[in-house]
């Protein structure tokens, strides 16, 4: 093997700094006591971290979930821009990623789901606001992609049944561990995409005819 053909050495995965650790002790609390039920106090004593030096990480709890819920968001539209502008993909093949994507994320991020669900309005106006508009923009990559595939659904039909595949798949932190991880992505994947691609062979409705 030539120097040329030497394979470079792989790079080292970033370390994790002081202030993600924090972060993330945060979120986990915010998650399972509530916003309201979770101090500054009690994060740094979870964290091991005293009052100031905590303060030198955050200015407060609102500032925590900004860190926490824009970069999520930020990443998720990302995602979903990567998916569904990949070249060549069919629109099937495009709803088949997304929902892999989402699913994946959820069972990642409980924590940050619950979060999402439950804890959005405590954060200022300007970040609540940057987050909605990043989440819009997350849903009409979804809607695109639903039209793309039935074209007999409106623009406000898809989006009925993307909102409603991310409650499938945001049920993540309400399940138990009594399904292995894996068994339990592989069900969420088929039950969303079931959900979304529907029986084409009759309008939606003619049952209750």
């Amino acid at each position: 093997m030539t120097a040329d053909q030497q394979v470079a050495p792989a790079t080292p995965a970033r370390r994790r700094s002081r202030r993600d650790e924090i972060l993330e002790i945060a979120v986990g609390l915010f998650a399972t006591r509530g916003y309201h039920g979770v101090s500054m106090d009690d994060i740094g004593a979870a964290a091991g971290v005293t009052g100031p030096a905590l303060y030198h990480h955050f200015a407060g709890k609102e500032a925590m979930l900004v860190a926490a819920l824009i970069p999520v968001s930020e990443k998720l539209l990302a995602g979903g821009r990567e998916r569904t502008g990949a070249h060549g993909a069919s629109p099937g093949d495009a709803l088949a990623a997304l929902v892999e994507f989402h699913v994946d994320f959820a069972l990642a991020n409980p924590a940050v789901i619950a979060l999402q669900l439950h804890e959005l309005d405590r954060l200022p106006d300007e970040s609540r606001r940057q987050i909605r508009r990043l989440q819009r923009l997350y849903v009409e990559e979804w809607v695109s992609t639903l039209t793309g595939l039935r074209p007999e659904l409106s623009p406000n039909e898809a989006r009925v049944l993307a909102h409603a595949a991310f409650g499938l798949m945001n049920s993540t932190p309400f399940l138990g561990g009594e399904v292995d991880r894996q068994r339990r992505a592989d069900l969420l994947r088929a039950a969303t995409l079931a959900a979304l691609q529907g029986d084409r062979s009759a309008e939606v409705g003619k049952a209750y005819r």
